[in-house]
Protein backbone atom coordinates (compact mmCIF):
# COMPACT_ATOMS: atom_id res chain seq x y z
CA UNK A 1 0.00 0.00 0.00
CA UNK A 2 1.34 3.57 -0.88
CA UNK A 3 1.97 5.92 1.78
CA UNK A 4 -1.15 7.87 2.72
CA UNK A 5 -3.53 5.90 0.76
CA UNK A 6 -5.03 5.47 4.28
CA UNK A 7 -6.26 8.99 3.75
CA UNK A 8 -9.89 9.75 3.92
CA UNK A 9 -11.52 11.84 0.51
CA UNK A 10 -12.72 14.19 2.97
CA UNK A 11 -11.51 14.10 6.40
CA UNK A 12 -12.09 16.64 9.09
CA UNK A 13 -9.29 19.25 9.66
CA UNK A 14 -9.23 21.86 12.33
CA UNK A 15 -6.79 25.02 11.62
CA UNK A 16 -6.24 28.10 12.23
CA UNK A 17 -4.33 30.42 9.94
CA UNK A 18 -3.84 33.86 8.58
CA UNK A 19 -6.57 34.83 6.38
CA UNK A 20 -6.06 35.64 2.90
CA UNK A 21 -7.98 36.41 -0.81
CA UNK A 22 -7.80 34.93 -3.75
CA UNK A 23 -9.01 35.84 -6.78
CA UNK A 24 -10.91 33.43 -10.03
CA UNK A 25 -8.93 34.02 -12.69
CA UNK A 26 -11.32 36.05 -15.49
CA UNK A 27 -14.01 36.62 -12.89
CA UNK A 28 -14.43 39.57 -10.21
CA UNK A 29 -14.92 37.02 -7.36
CA UNK A 30 -12.77 36.68 -4.55
CA UNK A 31 -12.61 33.98 -2.32
CA UNK A 32 -10.97 34.02 1.56
CA UNK A 33 -8.24 31.25 1.77
CA UNK A 34 -7.44 29.92 5.31
CA UNK A 35 -3.85 29.30 5.60
CA UNK A 36 -3.75 26.25 8.42
CA UNK A 37 -0.77 27.09 10.92
CA UNK A 38 2.53 24.40 10.31
CA UNK A 39 1.40 23.36 14.21
CA UNK A 40 -2.23 22.73 12.97
CA UNK A 41 -1.02 20.56 9.88
CA UNK A 42 1.84 18.67 12.44
CA UNK A 43 -1.11 17.75 15.09
CA UNK A 44 -3.44 16.68 11.80
CA UNK A 45 -0.48 14.39 9.90
CA UNK A 46 0.12 13.03 13.93
CA UNK A 47 -3.64 12.12 14.45
CA UNK A 48 -3.34 10.23 10.89
CA UNK A 49 -0.17 8.40 11.19
CA UNK A 50 0.52 8.50 14.84
CA UNK A 51 -0.37 5.09 15.23
CA UNK A 52 2.51 3.73 13.12
CA UNK A 53 5.57 4.83 14.51
CA UNK A 54 8.01 3.78 11.10
CA UNK A 55 6.06 6.70 9.47
CA UNK A 56 7.63 10.10 9.56
CA UNK A 57 6.90 13.30 7.82
CA UNK A 58 8.29 16.99 6.89
CA UNK A 59 6.04 19.43 5.88
CA UNK A 60 7.33 21.45 2.53
CA UNK A 61 4.72 23.99 1.52
CA UNK A 62 2.06 25.36 3.17
CA UNK A 63 0.21 28.23 0.48
CA UNK A 64 -2.92 29.31 -1.53
CA UNK A 65 -4.11 26.68 -3.86
CA UNK A 66 -4.15 27.08 -7.90
CA UNK A 67 -7.76 27.09 -7.29
CA UNK A 68 -9.44 30.11 -5.25
CA UNK A 69 -10.72 29.45 -2.07
CA UNK A 70 -8.14 26.08 -1.14
CA UNK A 71 -5.31 26.22 0.88
CA UNK A 72 -2.78 23.86 0.01
CA UNK A 73 -0.62 21.72 2.15
CA UNK A 74 2.32 19.68 0.71
CA UNK A 75 4.09 17.43 3.10
CA UNK A 76 7.13 14.21 2.30
CA UNK A 77 5.75 11.18 4.06
CA UNK A 78 8.84 8.08 4.54
CA UNK A 79 8.39 5.23 5.93
CA UNK A 80 11.08 2.05 5.63
CA UNK A 81 9.58 1.47 1.93
CA UNK A 82 10.49 5.26 1.14
CA UNK A 83 9.83 8.67 0.99
CA UNK A 84 6.37 9.80 -0.76
CA UNK A 85 5.68 13.44 -1.71
CA UNK A 86 1.42 13.70 -0.22
CA UNK A 87 -0.68 17.17 -1.33
CA UNK A 88 -3.95 17.66 0.20
CA UNK A 89 -6.66 20.77 -0.25
CA UNK A 90 -7.84 22.59 3.26
CA UNK A 91 -10.96 23.69 2.34
CA UNK A 92 -12.23 27.82 2.89
CA UNK A 93 -14.04 27.27 6.36
CA UNK A 94 -10.69 25.37 7.59
CA UNK A 95 -12.71 22.59 8.35
CA UNK A 96 -11.87 20.19 5.56
CA UNK A 97 -9.17 18.75 3.66
CA UNK A 98 -9.97 17.16 0.26
CA UNK A 99 -7.33 14.34 -0.90
CA UNK A 100 -6.81 14.05 -4.54
CA UNK A 101 -5.71 15.90 -8.19
CA UNK A 102 -7.03 18.79 -9.19
CA UNK A 103 -7.44 18.75 -12.91
CA UNK A 104 -8.29 21.47 -15.49
CA UNK A 105 -11.86 21.73 -16.55
CA UNK A 106 -13.11 23.61 -19.80
CA UNK A 107 -14.07 22.95 -23.71
CA UNK A 108 -9.82 23.14 -24.02
CA UNK A 109 -8.34 22.04 -20.32
CA UNK A 110 -5.25 20.88 -21.17
CA UNK A 111 -4.38 24.56 -23.47
CA UNK A 112 -3.37 26.92 -20.56
CA UNK A 113 -0.58 24.32 -19.81
CA UNK A 114 0.53 23.42 -23.41
CA UNK A 115 1.21 27.28 -23.84
CA UNK A 116 2.82 27.71 -20.77
CA UNK A 117 5.07 24.50 -21.54
CA UNK A 118 6.01 25.42 -25.64
CA UNK A 119 6.87 28.81 -24.15
CA UNK A 120 9.19 27.62 -20.98
CA UNK A 121 10.50 24.64 -22.08
CA UNK A 122 14.34 24.47 -21.90
CA UNK A 123 15.75 20.63 -21.94
CA UNK A 124 17.50 18.67 -24.62
CA UNK A 125 14.86 17.27 -26.70
CA UNK A 126 14.11 15.25 -29.85
CA UNK A 127 12.05 15.05 -32.40
CA UNK A 128 11.11 17.27 -35.21
CA UNK A 129 10.41 21.23 -34.00
CA UNK A 130 7.22 21.68 -36.02
CA UNK A 131 5.86 18.17 -34.37
CA UNK A 132 2.21 18.88 -33.52
CA UNK A 133 2.88 16.76 -30.55
CA UNK A 134 4.72 17.89 -27.66
CA UNK A 135 5.65 15.55 -25.21
CA UNK A 136 7.48 16.86 -21.70
CA UNK A 137 9.14 14.71 -19.21
CA UNK A 138 9.71 15.86 -15.97
CA UNK A 139 12.42 13.83 -14.00
CA UNK A 140 14.55 13.36 -11.15
CA UNK A 141 17.53 11.17 -11.79
CA UNK A 142 17.55 9.77 -8.34
CA UNK A 143 13.56 8.76 -8.86
CA UNK A 144 13.29 4.86 -8.42
CA UNK A 145 9.93 5.37 -10.04
CA UNK A 146 11.44 7.50 -13.03
CA UNK A 147 14.13 4.70 -13.59
CA UNK A 148 11.04 2.32 -13.82
CA UNK A 149 8.95 4.04 -16.17
CA UNK A 150 11.80 4.73 -18.63
CA UNK A 151 11.32 1.82 -20.96
CA UNK A 152 8.07 2.62 -21.28
CA UNK A 153 8.83 6.36 -21.94
CA UNK A 154 11.45 5.63 -24.32
CA UNK A 155 9.15 2.73 -26.34
CA UNK A 156 6.56 5.74 -26.59
CA UNK A 157 9.51 8.08 -28.15
CA UNK A 158 10.51 5.29 -30.57
CA UNK A 159 6.88 4.65 -31.54
CA UNK A 160 6.38 8.55 -32.00
CA UNK A 161 9.57 9.78 -34.23
CA UNK A 162 7.24 12.77 -35.60
CA UNK A 163 6.56 13.61 -31.94
CA UNK A 164 8.77 16.26 -30.22
CA UNK A 165 10.21 14.46 -26.81
CA UNK A 166 11.81 16.79 -24.41
CA UNK A 167 13.50 16.37 -20.93
CA UNK A 168 13.07 18.95 -17.81
CA UNK A 169 14.46 18.56 -14.84
CA UNK A 170 12.81 18.25 -11.57
CA UNK A 171 15.03 17.22 -8.45
CA UNK A 172 12.62 16.35 -5.40
CA UNK A 173 13.88 17.93 -2.80
CA UNK A 174 13.64 14.32 -0.91
CA UNK A 175 16.69 13.33 -2.73
CA UNK A 176 20.06 14.14 -1.38
CA UNK A 177 21.90 13.49 -4.68
CA UNK A 178 19.15 14.83 -7.45
CA UNK A 179 20.06 18.49 -7.37
CA UNK A 180 23.62 17.07 -8.57
CA UNK A 181 22.63 14.76 -10.79
CA UNK A 182 20.20 17.47 -12.39
CA UNK A 183 23.26 19.88 -13.06
CA UNK A 184 25.39 17.60 -14.75
CA UNK A 185 22.52 16.42 -16.70
CA UNK A 186 22.44 20.17 -17.92
CA UNK A 187 25.79 20.28 -18.44
CA UNK A 188 26.28 17.19 -20.79
CA UNK A 189 23.02 18.39 -22.62
CA UNK A 190 24.61 21.66 -23.19
CA UNK A 191 27.73 19.66 -24.30
CA UNK A 192 25.72 16.98 -26.88
CA UNK A 193 22.21 16.64 -27.18
CA UNK A 194 23.42 12.86 -28.15
CA UNK A 195 25.36 12.59 -25.34
CA UNK A 196 22.68 13.77 -22.89
CA UNK A 197 20.27 10.55 -23.55
CA UNK A 198 23.04 8.14 -22.95
CA UNK A 199 23.62 9.74 -19.73
CA UNK A 200 20.08 10.11 -18.66
CA UNK A 201 19.84 6.01 -19.70
CA UNK A 202 23.32 4.96 -17.65
CA UNK A 203 22.58 7.11 -14.36
CA UNK A 204 19.15 5.15 -14.62
CA UNK A 205 21.22 1.81 -14.80
CA UNK A 206 23.90 2.94 -11.84
CA UNK A 207 21.65 4.28 -9.70
CA UNK A 208 21.13 1.89 -7.23
CA UNK A 209 24.89 2.43 -6.44
CA UNK A 210 25.10 6.10 -6.66
CA UNK A 211 25.27 7.91 -3.24
CA UNK A 212 25.45 11.35 -1.65
CA UNK A 213 29.30 10.78 -1.41
CA UNK A 214 30.20 8.93 -4.27
CA UNK A 215 27.96 11.07 -7.02
CA UNK A 216 30.62 13.64 -8.48
CA UNK A 217 32.58 10.20 -9.21
CA UNK A 218 29.96 8.41 -11.14
CA UNK A 219 28.28 10.91 -12.29
CA UNK A 220 31.50 12.05 -13.67
CA UNK A 221 32.42 8.23 -15.00
CA UNK A 222 28.83 8.21 -17.05
CA UNK A 223 29.74 11.44 -18.37
CA UNK A 224 32.69 10.00 -19.95
CA UNK A 225 31.44 6.50 -21.32
CA UNK A 226 28.50 9.02 -22.45
CA UNK A 227 30.66 10.61 -25.08
CA UNK A 228 31.91 14.29 -23.36
CA UNK A 229 34.71 14.86 -21.01
CA UNK A 230 33.55 14.16 -17.48
CA UNK A 231 36.23 16.40 -16.29
CA UNK A 232 34.68 18.66 -17.58
CA UNK A 233 31.06 18.05 -16.84
CA UNK A 234 31.99 18.23 -13.37
CA UNK A 235 33.43 21.57 -13.19
CA UNK A 236 30.48 22.87 -15.45
CA UNK A 237 27.91 21.07 -12.71
CA UNK A 238 29.66 23.23 -10.17
CA UNK A 239 28.32 26.47 -11.63
CA UNK A 240 25.98 29.31 -10.94
CA UNK A 241 24.89 29.11 -14.62
CA UNK A 242 23.73 25.08 -14.01
CA UNK A 243 22.08 25.99 -10.76
CA UNK A 244 20.15 28.62 -12.25
CA UNK A 245 19.22 26.41 -15.43
CA UNK A 246 18.07 23.59 -12.71
CA UNK A 247 16.22 26.32 -11.00
CA UNK A 248 14.32 27.57 -13.94
CA UNK A 249 13.31 23.75 -15.09
CA UNK A 250 12.09 23.33 -11.48
CA UNK A 251 9.65 26.75 -11.61
CA UNK A 252 8.57 25.80 -14.61
CA UNK A 253 6.90 22.38 -13.71
CA UNK A 254 5.67 23.93 -10.33
CA UNK A 255 3.95 26.08 -13.15
CA UNK A 256 2.16 23.28 -14.09
CA UNK A 257 1.56 21.85 -10.91
CA UNK A 258 3.89 19.14 -11.23
CA UNK A 259 4.03 16.93 -7.78
CA UNK A 260 6.35 14.01 -8.26
CA UNK A 261 8.22 12.72 -10.92
CA UNK A 262 7.87 11.57 -13.30
CA UNK A 263 5.24 13.50 -14.84
CA UNK A 264 4.53 13.44 -18.33
CA UNK A 265 2.81 16.01 -20.67
CA UNK A 266 1.35 15.32 -23.74
CA UNK A 267 0.25 18.34 -25.50
CA UNK A 268 -0.70 20.24 -22.17
CA UNK A 269 -2.00 17.31 -21.03
CA UNK A 270 -0.77 16.08 -17.57
CA UNK A 271 0.21 12.04 -17.26
CA UNK A 272 1.17 10.65 -13.78
CA UNK A 273 2.24 7.08 -12.61
CA UNK A 274 3.92 6.91 -16.00
CA UNK A 275 4.71 3.29 -15.38
CA UNK A 276 1.49 1.94 -14.99
CA UNK A 277 0.09 3.24 -18.00
CA UNK A 278 -0.55 0.47 -20.67
CA UNK A 279 1.74 1.35 -23.66
CA UNK A 280 -1.55 1.32 -25.97
CA UNK A 281 -2.74 3.53 -24.00
CA UNK A 282 0.10 6.34 -24.21
CA UNK A 283 0.19 5.92 -27.82
CA UNK A 284 -3.39 6.49 -27.70
CA UNK A 285 -2.46 9.87 -25.85
CA UNK A 286 -0.11 10.73 -28.38
CA UNK A 287 -1.64 9.69 -31.88
CA UNK A 288 -5.26 11.52 -30.35
CA UNK A 289 -2.86 14.80 -29.71
CA UNK A 290 -1.62 14.71 -33.38
CA UNK A 291 -5.12 14.73 -34.53
CA UNK A 292 -6.37 17.61 -32.75
CA UNK A 293 -2.90 19.18 -33.11
CA UNK A 294 -3.56 19.42 -36.66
Amino acid sequence: MRIGSIFLVIVVLSSSGIGQTAKSTGKNVSIPVVLPSEATVDSFMQQTFGYEPQVSWKITSIKPAPVPGLAQVDVVLASPQGQQMSRFYVTADGEHAVIGEIIPFGAKPFEAARKILDKGITGPARGPKDSPVTIVEFGDLQCPACKAAQPAIEALVASEPNARFVFQNFPLEMHNWAAKGAAYADCVGKASNDAFWKFISKTYENQAEITAENVDEKLTAIADVSGVRGVDIAACATTPAARADVDVSLALGKQVNVTGTPTLFINGRSIGNVGTVPAESLKGLVDFAAKEGK
